[in-house]
């Protein structure tokens, strides 16, 4: 069932909210201060292709102060674009009956996109 959710996920803006992430991963990677940010884009990036399957952790990080100076930064430069593409997919998508469950996934991933160091990704138990 997550195979054909992760198909039609792409088709209802997965595609372009992962390529988001992607970009502005690269993007930040071009200077050395953006490395992190980068690298932490393009990993989500990556989950947000194929979300059907995986589990975001919004449990303690291990950063300590550093998380929430990088979240800070993070929402100011590019967060809030990723987030309100999330935002305006989610809406969209609540209008239809066969999009609510790719909706109930954009807005899942609202946070995450507002502040990506508070998270991690993994896979769920049963894939």
């Amino acid at each position: 069932m997550s195979l054909l959710g992760n198909l039609i996920w792409l088709v209802f803006g997965g595609a372009i909210a992962s390529l988001s992430y992607i970009l502005a991963g690269f993007a930040l990677c071009l200077t050395v201060v953006g490395i992190p940010f980068g690298i932490k884009a393009i990993q989500f990036g990556v989950m947000v292709l194929l979300p059907f399957g995986k589990v975001i952790d919004g449990g303690q990080t291990r950063t300590g102060c550093l998380s929430m100076a990088f979240n800070v930064i993070w929402l100011l430069t590019v967060g809030w674009s990723i987030a309100l593409t999330h935002l305006l997919f989610g809406i969209m998508l609540a209008f239809t009956l066969l999009g609510i469950p790719f909706a109930i996934q954009h807005f899942k991933l609202v946070p995450v996109a507002l502040f990506p160091f508070s998270y991690k990704l993994g896979s769920s138990p049963g894939t």
